[in-house]
């Protein structure tokens, strides 16, 4: 059960943006993730709770960012519920898209999980639902992901397999690399692995 933390930061101008602590574990149903997200500062700034099933639909997602929270699953494309922080106000939303995308690593992982693009293939586009901090307001994005190949790093334990990605963003053009190692993101914009308590879990 990998354990760990990320460190985030705006991937433009590398303003610091605080911590993600995680842990996250495979089986025979799918993968769980569970983090705490921290300022810079350490105090608390939210949380991300994201189930997914063995063919990497998420089953069931939860988020907390500034008081407002968002449940989320695979239902008629994605539905969502989404809270205010009064708790006064709840808002049902649904999107024709395959998944859900947002500044946790644990998107990364699932994405890559859902699609599972071949070495060399064409890209793979996805119709996903952002839900970003501070307010998690949902945005419906188009993405193309393309494995580009896969480097096999020799460990203290058993061999790491790391696959390196391209992620198109599809309004804008913009490309960016993405390198995951079982369900461990290594790096990518924004976010870098800092601390890792155990290997990743290796998906069958």
């Amino acid at each position: 059960m990998p354990r760990g933390r990320y460190s985030l930061h705006d991937p433009h101008d590398h303003t610091p943006l605080g911590d993600e602590h995680f842990q996250c574990a495979t089986g025979p149903s799918g993968w769980r993730y569970v983090s705490q997200i921290t300022t810079p500062s350490g105090d608390p700034a939210g949380s991300v709770d994201l189930a997914l099933d063995e063919l990497g639909r998420p089953v069931r997602l939860e988020l907390h960012a500034g008081g407002w929270q968002v449940r989320g699953a695979a239902l008629d494309g994605v539905t969502w519920v989404r809270t205010d922080p009064a708790g006064e106000h709840a808002q049902e939303g649904n999107a024709a898209a395959h998944s859900f995308t947002g500044a946790s690593p644990a998107f990364l992982v699932a994405t890559s999980r859902l699609l599972r693009p071949a070495s060399g293939a064409p890209a793979t586009r996805v119709r996903l639902v952002a839900l970003t901090a501070p307010v998690l307001a949902p945005r419906t994005l188009d993405q193309a992901w393309s494995l580009l190949g896969t480097e096999t790093h020799a460990t203290d334990n058993a061999p790491l397999v790391v696959g390196n990605y391209q992620v198109s963003e599809v309004d804008t053009g913009e490309q960016h690399p993405v390198h995951i190692a079982g369900d461990v993101v290594l790096a990518a914009p924004g976010i870098e692995l800092e601390e890792l308590e155990s290997p990743p879990s290796g998906f069958s």
